[in-house]
């Protein structure tokens, strides 16, 4: 079952480093770094069902904007 809930014990200082990761990438190496920590975390994850809720959950709905 995929935790829709806050789950992370300082969820500023994770969204910091996530920003400090991405600190002078191009745009393109930027895209790269996104896809590769997502595979990543997707084989950490490793259930099919959790990650096709993600995935569901993640995708933007026709009427909202990206």
């Amino acid at each position: 079952m995929l935790i829709t809930t806050p789950n992370l014990g300082n969820a500023d200082e994770a969204y910091a480093r996530l920003i400090a990761a991405h600190d002078g990438l191009s745009e393109e190496a930027s895209h790269a770094m996104n896809a590769r920590l997502v595979l990543i975390l997707m084989n950490h994850i490793g259930n099919a069902a959790v990650l096709a809720e993600a995935l569901r959950l993640a995708r933007p709905k026709a009427d909202q904007p990206i």
